[in-house]
């Protein structure tokens, strides 16, 4: 049989191709699938040729270590594009990898999909051209991307958010906060520290520092702690609640929380929780990332957004009382509140109508023939 062939690099691209594979199954069960990936992609039935655990690093210095078993597979992808039997790549984000299996692929003719494109909109143009060489078609999902990426001759489709699939019908506050054993009356904080062990590393101590300094402004306060399901946070001294579970059932539940830049935020403007964004990295990954990143933001809420939606904390400036202080705004300032909260919901409005996986599995079969 022939075999669509993905490439995810961490959870978040596990858990949106194994989505995209679950669809595939429904509508091509004359195609088999394999790839790079995780749980999710095993649990939709893709054959895991290597697990994505040991791959996903960040930032540039922390890359440098990982180069060996990067090439190996590489090598190992090389040898599977070369006997014949894989009618398409589908690659999810991890572009310092990804963007060599796109070569691989086509020296061996085989079409490719890139699904969660880079973000040259940070990064700059730069990778733009050679992304129109290697890729067939690409699948973007914020909505700016699509006529970027048309704009250098890409073939890309604006498919939506893959948050709005996750977010289904969402819980009201209450009912959330039934299911969470938080009472109607309680003040919660929500803290998101990230779901890498690096990010755990780098904003941990100062997410909890931060929720420690509101308590003490705010007495009888709530801190909850989420635990992503892809870090462990068992050996750390935590003076708060650790939830796990469904992130967006705490968002809904909280008054207001501290996220970590990425794709968290825009959860949080899914559930139309208040926030306040922060983000750390080594010295050298952020005095390179200075040099080369292109947008006056770091995080993903207000780069949709164009414009300073949420407080942003970033390296020096993720200081505990500096953080309280917006947080307590978030708490007090009712009109402060709720113009975030305008401006969540016009972020939400921009990122699309649920079914992302099913158009992307539309677009394989295609290509596959």
């Amino acid at each position: 049989m022939r075999e669509v062939l993905f490439v995810a690099g961490e959870a978040s691209g596990d858990m949106h191709a194994g989505s995209v594979a679950a669809r595939l199954r429904e509508i091509r069960p004359d195609l088999t699938t394999a790839g790079v990936g995780g749980a999710q992609m095993r649990a939709s039935g893709v054959e895991i040729t290597r697990d994505y655990t040991d791959l996903a690093v960040m930032g540039f210095a922390e890359i440098i270590k990982h180069i060996p078993k990067h090439a190996a597979l590489l090598r190992t992808l090389r040898a599977r594009l070369a006997a014949g039997n894989v009618a398409v790549v589908v690659l999810i984000d991890y572009p310092g990898f990804n963007m060599k299996v796109a070569a691989a692929a086509r020296e061996a003719g085989v079409p490719v999909l890139y699904y969660v494109t880079p973000q040259v909109w940070a990064w700059g143009a730069g990778r733009l051209p050679k992304l129109a060489r290697l890729v067939t078609k690409a699948a973007v999902i914020l909505p700016f991307e699509e006529p970027l990426l048309r704009g250098y001759g890409i073939d890309a489709t604006f498919v939506g958010h893959p948050l709005l699939d996750r977010a289904g019908t969402l819980s009201t506050r209450a009912e959330a906060r039934e299911r969470l054993g938080i009472s109607p009356t309680e003040r919660v904080l929500a803290l998101f520290p990230g779901s890498r062990d690096q990010e755990i590393a780098r904003h941990f101590e100062p997410f909890i520092e931060s929720g420690q300094e509101l308590m003490r402004r705010y007495p009888g306060l709530r801190v909850i702690v989420h635990a992503a399901p892809t870090v462990d946070l068992r050996g750390r001294a935590c003076p708060f609640e650790i939830m796990h579970g469904a992130s967006f059932d705490i968002f809904r539940a909280a008054d207001i929380a501290l996220c970590k830049s990425g794709t968290t935020t825009l959860e949080a403007a899914i559930a139309q929780c208040p926030m306040a964004v922060a983000y750390r990295t080594g010295a050298i990954s952020y005095a390179i990332a200075r040099r080369v990143v292109k947008i006056p933001y770091i995080g993903l809420v207000n780069v949709v957004a164009g414009r300073e939606v949420a407080k942003e904390f970033v390296q020096g400036a993720l200081e505990p009382k500096a953080v309280a202080t917006e947080l307590g705004r978030l708490l007090d300032d009712v009109p402060y509140r709720e113009a975030q909260r305008a401006g969540l919901l016009e972020v939400r409005s921009q990122l699309g109508t649920p079914g992302a996986a099913s158009r992307v599995a539309a677009m394989i079969s295609g290509m596959a023939g």
